[in-house]
């Protein structure tokens, strides 16, 4: 029988959304001053233009990409993109998990593209990207957060391409390194790498996207806040403080302190390093216990964020095991999601410290045991 150990993880907040908070996070440390104050003000909006501006430096955007924050979270995000920019080719949308499926759905139900084509795959695996047609348009998330699955590089991307790709990376910016070139449209949240607040989707546009925007006018009614575009231009309004509706002023502060943590870590590439690191970790562990596995099967599509796992114990006695580390106080959400297979789900992405990683898997071995043996 394993003894259960004596040290918890500092922070035992591993949900994969919403997503731990920096380390020393401290509320009373945002910058306040925009609270109760108009986001059109001159003072709104030039905290809102500087959001998108950050971004853009962080991330290391070419130059003529913009960056807006737009409502309702990355869905909100990746709805806009879709309602307003489809239509105008054949549309290859690839999906293999929850999100991906989601897209696929609207595309072929609500948006009723007849020249859609879909490839799926089950959980764990990836669909043939070298079948997508440059001509088309391509739908895909970078990283699958429900499934722990993500595309290792953008090499099936055709540079030639005259379709435009937008791509869900809700989970991957900040964590992965993304070749912009090859992406036209970019969406995410603050609540996943970032550790922000919910509510908020973040919109990035390359020039291919602009171009549609403005030579193409979709044939169904587009709700206000999917409205990109004002007398057939693009409203650049929206990438410059102007938001479509009233943001949270207080989630903007606190999105403006997560930039300057992964500013005074070293930038992007330190981000990433810490949750390639954290993903180290649970490889390590993983490779030395023959009852637990990763759900992606290739390890080049294992995704650094979402870390999903497997167990060799029937359905009820996962969710025992989770049941009794949240009890413990040593892993909180750490559940699969809904729709995967059952197993386990553990945020790796920068805000997580690998010595919580550390400390967590003597804690899941332990409850393994415990659930196996009882």
């Amino acid at each position: 029988m394993s003894q259960r150990p004596q040290i918890r993880p500092k922070n035992p907040r591993f949900s994969s959304g919403p997503c731990s908070k920096r380390p020393g996070f401290d509320v009373s440390a945002l910058d306040l001053a925009t609270l109760g104050r108009s986001h059109r003000s001159a003072l709104g909006k030039s905290v809102l233009q500087s959001a998108c501006e950050q971004t853009a430096e962080l991330l290391g955007l070419p130059a003529d990409y913009r960056v807006g924050i737009v409502p309702a979270s990355d869905t909100g995000a990746m709805e806009m993109a879709m309602w307003s920019l489809l239509g105008a080719r054949p549309v290859d949308v690839f999906s293999w998990e929850s999100f991906g499926k989601g897209w696929l759905v609207d595309i072929e139900q609500q948006l009723k593209l007849d020249n859609a084509r879909s490839f799926t795959a089950d959980y764990g695996m990836l669909p043939d990207l070298d079948a997508a047609d440059p001509e088309h348009d391509i739908v895909f998330t970078w990283n699958g957060t429900t499934s722990g699955v993500c595309v290792p590089d953008g090499a099936w991307i055709s540079d030639d391409r005259h379709g435009l790709t937008i791509c869900d990376a809700t989970s991957a910016v900040f964590a992965m390194p993304l070749p912009w070139h090859k992406l036209d449209v970019v969406t995410y949240s603050w609540q996943k790498v970032l550790g922000g607040e919910g509510a908020h989707g973040m919109l990035i546009l390359g020039p291919r996207a602009v171009a549609r925007l403005e030579s193409h006018t979709p044939p169904w009614p587009l709700p206000k806040i999917f409205r990109l575009t004002k007398n057939g231009r693009l409203n650049e309004g929206i990438f410059k403080g102007s938001t479509i509706n009233t943001p949270s002023m207080l989630c903007v502060a606190d999105y403006l302190d997560s930039l300057d943590w992964i500013r005074s870590i070293g930038g992007q590439a330190a981000a990433i390093g810490r949750s390639r690191a954290n993903l180290a970790l649970i490889e390590s562990f993983v490779n030395t216990h023959d009852w637990i596995d990763f759900l992606a099967q290739d390890p080049d599509t294992r995704s650094s964020t979402s870390v999903c796992l497997t167990l060799d114990l029937p359905d009820s006695s996962v969710k025992r095991l989770v049941g009794l580390l949240a009890q413990h106080e040593a892993a909180n959400d750490i559940g699969a999601y809904r729709d995967a297979p059952a197993g386990l789900r553990i945020w790796c992405g920068a805000t997580v410290e690998a010595e919580d990683i550390k400390l967590l898997m003597p804690w899941i071995e332990w409850a393994y045991h415990e659930v196996k043996e009882h």
